[in-house]
């Protein structure tokens, strides 16, 4: 993928402000958009936008291509007459600085699941006839995750009245539903008629409210940046109605589960427990489930980050039942036939890959041939126990870059800049001074104004950073449960003057994009890259 010289910022919808619990997709949504125009800002940078399940995170959802419906903004569906002024008027109290879920979703459930309702029994032609599109347009992957949703809903409550904790289709369910026989699956299609037709309903106000302010951006010159995790959530559409594409037993259950090795941060490794993918099976249907996967999210961003990228090199494969990650093995993986095959269905990928951590020569030369940029992280630069490398060849420092590659100060995994700066030793506060040239006083800042520079072509900011906020606002600590996915800013955040600050750093550093549009400098640019 070509990278033409741009800034972004990385924030999640979830965090815009707003009065009814969570960042939605309306007004707040509009309004970041035009700050990111005021900031000369050309990307925004989001995380997975599907449902959330146990945990909140979006990296576990319930499906890799539905919308999550607690971004459904609820003043649009007023507006559309789905609900009435009154059903928001003795809205709860809820925290603006932070996302209170275990509150929050049950009650944004029922009025969503009531707009649904009204929708069925009273939308117009027109909105009717866009409805039966969507769900005609959407069908290879709506049908089965708005049945999946339906049973799920009845087992869930089932459970709840039992004390079940943690139950999920292939724990839970009745045999025949679980493993989708097709008696079994008509007769929930049937029962659960009316619940399936409104987990179609929210999907189809989801991407109805998505796509309008994707548009929105995009023709202020905001290109959205999503994302894609490798591997998907066990307790998912995807696994459920795809069983022959998984490790898994006769009865659904994962002989191996992902996860990757001990190492500085973890001297047992990290057990995430996912699935793995049946690469085989995969293969021999030319990657038709990925194919459509990415297709689905392209139609949703503009540019795609694949997190865990080395998994498509080789994975880390954990025998299920281990309680650790210790005891597992390097698997190869699909490696370039995965890509050839994505390429030739889709096209050039706008893909950037999460190459976080140790690569090896391998992931390298896999990344490298399909011309896809890297990821380099500022804090990692000066990390002593960081396995980018320590002293002047840390590969994590600007003057290590090459241009084709995408810079942040952190990411959604790390501290914030100025959280990270306080908990470090002195050895490495006077590395980063001495490397800076200058006073520690404005840390995030600095770090900004570094990324700036650097001759990575893309450089994004998480949002705390530009806000200069503490450990706090930290969005996720990677392998806790608890506290994260939460974090929210204020309204009075999106100000003229940071806005100011970031547009004389895009001017004074060339990240505007229309500056680069000249003939002889797109000549320049690919013949750096060749």
């Amino acid at each position: 993928m070509e990278l033409v010289r741009s800034g972004g910022i990385l924030l999640h919808p979830t965090s815009l402000p707003g009065r009814y619990g969570i960042g939605s997709l309306g007004d707040e949504a509009y309004n970041f958009v035009d700050y990111l125009v005021a900031a000369k800002q050309s990307l925004w940078q989001i995380l997975p936008l599907g449902p959330t399940g146990y945990g909140d995170s979006p990296y576990a959802s319930f499906s890799s291509f539905a919308g999550n419906p607690m971004l459904i903004d609820l003043q649009t569906l007023v507006n559309a007459g789905d609900l009435s002024a009154g059903d928001l008027a003795d809205a709860p109290y809820f925290p603006l600085d932070w996302v209170d879920f275990g509150r929050l979703i049950p009650w944004k459930m029922n009025l969503l699941q009531k707009a649904a309702a009204q929708f069925l029994a009273h939308a117009d032609s027109t909105r009717r006839a866009a409805f039966d599109e969507f769900c005609a347009a959407e069908k290879q992957w709506l049908d089965d995750f708005a049945l999946f949703m339906a049973v799920k809903a009845h087992y869930d409550a089932k459970a709840q009245r039992e004390g079940f904790f943690g139950a999920t289709w292939n724990n839970y369910w009745e045999k025949d539903i679980a493993l989708r026989k097709p008696a079994a699956v008509k007769r929930w299609r049937k029962s659960c008629a009316e619940e399936i037709s409104v987990q179609k309903v929210l999907q189809f106000f989801f991407f109805r409210q998505w796509d309008a302010l994707h548009r929105y951006a995009n023709e202020r010159g905001v290109r959205i940046i999503g994302d894609i995790p490798i591997f998907v959530a066990p307790d998912s559409a995807d696994v459920w109605a795809n069983r022959e594409l998984f490790r898994l037993d006769e009865l659904g259950q994962p002989t191996v589960v992902a996860g990757v090795p001990p190492d500085y941060f973890s001297a047992t490794g990290q057990l995430w427990g996912n699935p793995l993918y049946d690469w085989r099976a995969h293969a021999k249907t030319n990657y038709r489930w990925w194919v459509n996967r990415i297709a689905a999210t392209l139609r949703m961003v503009d540019i795609l980050r694949i997190d865990h990228f080395r998994g498509f090199d080789a994975y880390w494969e954990i025998p299920a039942g281990e309680k650790t990650a210790i005891n597992g093995r390097w698997v190869k993986g699909p490696g370039e036939p995965f890509f050839d095959a994505i390429e030739n269905a889709l096209g050039e990928l706008p893909i950037i890959a999460e190459d976080l951590g140790v690569m090896t020569e391998s992931v390298v030369r896999l990344r490298e041939k399909f011309h896809l940029p890297g990821m380099k992280v500022l804090q990692f630069a000066f990390d002593a126990g960081e396995a980018g490398g320590k002293g002047a060849t840390n590969v994590f420092l600007p003057h290590n870059f090459a241009p084709h590659a995408v810079v942040y100060t952190g990411t959604h995994d790390n501290d914030t800049t100025r959280g990270w700066y306080e908990k470090r030793s002195e050895a490495e506060k006077d590395l980063v001074r001495r490397y800076l040239g200058r006073p520690d006083h404005d840390i995030a800042w600095e770090f900004i104004r570094m990324a700036m520079a650097s001759v990575a072509r893309f450089a994004v900011i998480p949002f705390q950073d530009v806000l200069a906020l503490g450990s706090d606002a930290r969005m996720n600590t990677p392998s806790t449960l608890g506290g994260n996915w939460m974090w929210r800013f204020r309204v009075e955040a999106m100000n003229d003057w940071t806005a100011g600050r970031l547009r004389e750093m895009i001017d004074l550093y060339g990240r505007d994009p229309r500056i680069w549009q000249q003939p002889a400098m797109e000549a320049e640019i690919v013949a750096d890259d060749a």
